[in-house]
């Protein structure tokens, strides 16, 4: 094995066990809430709402799109109610229109101040918890008097205090806290799909 291949192979160890050790750290308490908060919405046919910026939209998109999908243990038409979750970082002409026009910060609380009602669920992903237009939607769903939950990092940041629900990788490292949130997001996913192959009461 080169020098080279060798930095890399010990390089590529590190970063996973590194990688394991930040899931490790995640709170079961945390994610038993959040899982909660995501079965109630179901449960009572509510709204949910994912947000984030860069990485985490993406990762809103995904979990948007599994929690639509991916979900139901029978095939489609099996007479499983449908699970009503939109990602607000899709809709690139509303939300490049509002960047322009209303400033950055308000991309998300906008959107939230045209569709929210109470007792919907939005859902925050951010690995700072301090992004502006995140905080902005936040504090705008919890006064609306939305649910409210986050998968963030580092210390939560200012969303964390914001939500009835947060879930926070206690992490410095972006990569690691975004793998962390892509899995989390999976295991909602498959909560989801348990708790439908049981009657729904």
């Amino acid at each position: 094995m080169t020098e080279g291949a060798e930095a890399a192979r010990a390089f590529a160890s590190q970063y996973c066990a590194d990688a394991q050790r930040c899931i490790e750290m995640l709170s079961a308490s945390e994610l038993g809430r959040f899982l909660e908060l995501v079965e109630g919405a179901y449960r009572h046919d509510t709204q949910v709402f994912v947000l984030g910026n860069g990485g985490s939209a993406t990762t809103a998109s995904h979990m948007a799109c599994d929690l639509a999908k991916n979900i139901y243990p029978f095939p489609p038409g099996g007479g499983i109610r449908p699970f009503r979750v939109t990602s607000l970082t899709d809709n690139v002409g509303l939300l490049t229109a509002l960047a322009n026009d209303r400033g950055y910060e308000r991309v998300f609380s906008d959107q939230l101040s045209y569709y929210l009602r109470p007792e919907d669920l939005v859902i925050a992903i951010s690995a700072s918890g301090n992004s502006p237009n995140v905080v902005e939607a936040m504090a705008f769903a919890r006064a609306s008097g939305a649910r409210t939950a986050a998968l963030l990092g580092f210390d939560g940041g200012r969303v964390k205090s914001l939500v009835d629900a947060p879930v926070v990788l206690r992490s410095s490292n972006y990569g690691h806290v975004e793998n962390a949130h892509l899995i989390v997001n999976h295991l909602v996913t498959q909560w989801m799909r348990r708790v439908l192959a049981a009657p729904v009461g």
